[in-house]
């Protein structure tokens, strides 16, 4: 999980500087940053136009372009990146779609019973024509759709029943706007009574409907009476303008952050004594105040706080959140961490896939279980404090620079999701590389498994744990690729005795000590055939008689990937030494198991104990195959301390003897590891 963490947070810092280097690429093509302002007098009619109509300003009745530039400098400051935005807007020529309402039930749902927005419906009486034509419908639901207003359709013909109690016996349109400045508090609706059946006409009693909702001060009495009152909004926001009325962007935000946020305008253009505003420090109109607890705030001196209905919603949505705004950017952010591990998880296509999915389920579900008691929390009213330091500290912070940047990137990148897909492809590929070149570093063999492979073996960890037992509590490791044979599930329900079988994972065997065997100096022949004919005798006994006790069944053709990785390396090369006899004399091991190290004749030359590992016994010979330890050879040593040929204790193992030849001690548990005894000096000091 912290990996995964890890990688999200690289990837929000990569997206933070390539926006730093877009912003340096279109400093250096065109000359301007997107917080530049731009002059209304350099540009062109249409343009203006496009700017009044994003801020949801009526320009019908101004022809000349004068008046619509002074229209815009009322308004407030215009910046470039807020002209490029408009232009996008414009130039994007999709068509949004409006609900069709199938009765009264449905009508209820979505309009009467939303507290937080606006809705415009065109009512279709019984066998009437619509009030708008479809193509003034359409101009019309792309203009409102600007500020966020839904609009739908409701024909009369689906409940004629409902229409008659509402008294809609001809085509009208209605307009649902919530009644009280309270969250959740009761919605009204307003019939359009107007006679001019035109797009600007109808959009202007939707903008005086909603503007008629925000408070709005006249002169300056009325505004230090405001200014000092306290009440139960914390955070309350003035647009100081020359306008008859507010903006249609700053009336929607109005009913979008009911009971969060106050809305309150000003108008200053009548006003002769402007004395109070340059008290509480506004020396220039339009400005956006925000007032808080903690003090004043300029909205627009910081990258990405344009004056549009987007850019306010982000800032205001960051000083005042809901809960349910902060659990959609947790449930976007754990998705998002969730899916890295699509590129972190190596192997085969379908294993990635099964992973992924199994990590989806499992963050969204403990994101879910843990949103509950947070929930339940925030109910206590003892909690009031709590909350309110917390916004406290939502406001402190995202009042800062570092915060207009993150919230203009996010405007950014949610304009452009192919970039921001693309970009998390690219950062997840780079994970994918590097991570495969630190598990093949590693020697990591799931990275080159195939599909059927690692289908197999997960139908084998599904048959192991289904009809097995645990075989111990000891941990394994259990990132294997299950590699046994895919028939042992057949073969073992031919046993009466299932239940007593535990089959455990032979993944342990790659964790058991390998090293050479190496000699200190190599001894002629003749010296070698001499020592062997006096230990032989005794040898032979010993081993013949440990190993008929361990002989049981037959042995499996298949290996483990140890016994592959070792396959045609000599058991015992062609050269042997002096080192290589049998055993002279035993110390006591538990059970009276023999432990091996001494060479028979001082004059012989002893093996490289020094390659051994420490908790391994000293052995020139394996009880397997009752063959020397030749030059070089690969061996393998049990947690108990007993020494093997490698091949041999790993065909041994992979045949489901799961214990030591010599002693019986399991195979994959931990033992305490042995001491050898100092040898005792038999010289004499001279």
């Amino acid at each position: 999980m912290w990996v995964k963490l890890c990688c999200l947070l690289l990837y929000f810092l990569a997206l933070f500087v390539l926006a730093r280097v877009f912003e340096a690429v279109a400093w250096y093509e065109s000359g301007f940053l997107a917080t530049q302002l731009v002059d209304p007098v350099a540009l062109s009619f249409r343009k203006l136009r496009t700017i009044l109509e994003c801020r949801g300003l009526g320009h019908s009745g101004l022809p000349e372009k004068k008046d619509v530039r002074e229209l815009v400098e009322k308004s407030g400051d215009l910046m470039e990146g807020e002209l490029y935005s408009a232009l996008k807007e414009e130039e994007a020529s999709e068509s949004v779609s409006s609900t069709n309402f199938s009765g009264e039930m449905h009508f209820y749902e979505l309009v009467e019973d939303t507290k937080d927005g606006i809705w415009l419906v065109q009512v279709i009486a019984n066998d009437r024509s619509p009030l708008v034509g479809k193509v003034h419908w359409e101009k019309m639901v792309k203009k409102v759709s600007r500020f966020g207003i839904r609009a739908g359709t409701f024909n009369c013909s689906s409940d004629p029943r409902y229409c008659r109690r509402r008294g809609w016996l001809k085509s009208t349109l209605i307009m649902s706007v919530p009644q009280t400045s309270t969250s959740k508090g009761k919605v009204m609706l307003k019939e359009y009574s107007g006679r001019k059946i035109e797009v600007e006409h109808i959009f202007k009693w939707i903008t005086a409907h909603a503007a008629s909702r925000i408070k709005t001060i006249y002169n300056s009495e009325h505004l230090k009476e405001e200014w000092n009152k306290s009440d139960q909004y914390r955070v309350k926001i003035y647009l100081f303008a020359n306008l008859d009325q507010p903006p249609a962007f700053f009336s929607a935000l109005s009913v979008k952050f009911t009971g969060r946020v106050e809305f309150i305008f000003v108008n200053v253009e009548n006003w002769d004594n402007r004395s109070y505003m340059a008290e509480i420090g506004i020396y220039k109109t339009p400005s956006y105040i925000l007032r808080t607890p903690e003090g004043i705030y300029r909205y627009g001196n910081n990258t990405g706080e344009f004056i549009s209905l987007r850019a306010m919603d982000s800032f205001l949505r960051s000083l005042q959140p809901e809960v349910n705004d902060l659990f959609v950017l947790s449930l976007v952010l754990v998705n998002l961490m969730a899916w890295m591990d699509l590129f972190i998880t190596q192997g085969a296509t379908i294993k990635r896939f099964v992973v992924l999915i199994s990590t989806l389920g499992t963050y969204n579900s403990l994101l879910i279980i843990s949103w509950l008691p947070v929930l339940g929390f925030l109910q206590l009213p003892y909690l009031d404090s709590f909350y309110e330091y917390s916004l406290k500290l939502f406001r402190y912070s995202n009042t800062t620079t570092l915060a207009s940047w993150v919230r203009a990137d996010w405007m950014f990148y949610s304009s452009h999701p192919a970039l921001f897909l693309s970009t998390y492809l690219g950062h997840g590929l780079l994970i994918d590389y590097f991570e495969k070149k630190r598990r093949r570093n590693n020697n990591t063999d799931e990275v080159n498994a195939n599909n059927l492979e690692w289908l197999s073996s997960l139908w084998d960890w599904y048959t192991s744990y289904l009809f097995h037992p645990i075989a111990s509590f000891q941990h394994f490791p259990f990132d294997s690729d299950w590699d046994e044979d895919p028939d042992l599930f057949l073969e073992r329900l031919a046993f009466p005795d299932l239940w007593l079988h535990p089959l455990i994972p032979t993944d342990y065997i790659k964790n058991l000590p390998m090293w050479r065997f190496k000699c200190l100096g190599v001894h002629s022949d003749e010296e070698m055939l001499e020592t062997f004919q006096d230990s032989e005798s005794d040898s032979d006994s010993e081993n013949k008689e440990v190993f008929s006790s361990e002989k049981e069944g037959s042995e499996d053709d298949e290996l483990n990937m140890f016994h592959r990785r070792s396959e045609g390396e000599p058991r015992c090369g062609v050269e042997t030494c002096s080192c290589a006899n049998k055993y002279c004399h035993h110390e006591p091991y538990e059970r009276k198991a023999r432990s091996y190290g001494s060479y028979s004749t001082a004059g012989d030359m002893e093996p490289d104990w020094s390659a051994w590992p420490s908790e391994m016994l000293h052995c020139t010979e394996c009880v397997v195959c009752l063959e020397n330890f030749a030059n070089d050879c690969l061996l393998m040593g049990l947690p108990c301390g007993h020494v093997f040929h490698q091949n041999c204790i790993v065909m041994w193992l992979a045949g489901g003897r799961h214990c030591c030849p010599v002693c019986r001690w399991a195979s994959y548990k931990k033992k305490q590891p042995y001491t050898h005894p100092q040898p005792l000096s038999n010289d004499t000091p001279s």
